[in-house]
């Protein structure tokens, strides 16, 4: 089910990315589905606070993580201009759903195993 909330609905996820040609965006794509399915968790689970926002965001990261091969295939990489977008969107989407006091740098964390 997509996402319903109005702000996420409108907004254009990595547009950085698209915008810059050494970004594929069929690679891209992958990187918006995976904010968009984070999107759907957060609508489905209501996180009731950071914790449980981050633990969500972790998995994302993690996700976008393993798309680093599919980016080198094409010739491209998650370099520090595309952690910056996708940092970007990562805390316009907890401040979408009302975290707007999330740490950036742990909303793009891995897990703490």
């Amino acid at each position: 089910m997509p996402p319903t909330n109005q702000q996420i609905v409108s907004h254009t996820f990595l547009k950085g990315m698209y915008h810059d040609g050494y970004y594929p965006d069929h690679v891209v794509d992958k990187g918006r589905d995976i904010l968009l399915r984070l999107c759907e968790r957060i609508e489905d689970k209501r996180p009731s606070d950071l914790a449980a926002l981050y633990a969500l965001t972790h998995t994302a990261t993690e996700e976008f993580n393993e798309l680093e091969a599919e980016f080198d295939a094409a010739g491209s990489e998650i370099e520090t201009v595309a952690r910056e977008v996708i940092a970007e969107d990562f805390w316009f989407v907890a401040s979408a759903y009302g975290f707007a006091d999330a740490d950036v740098d742990e909303l793009i964390a891995t897990r703490d195993w």
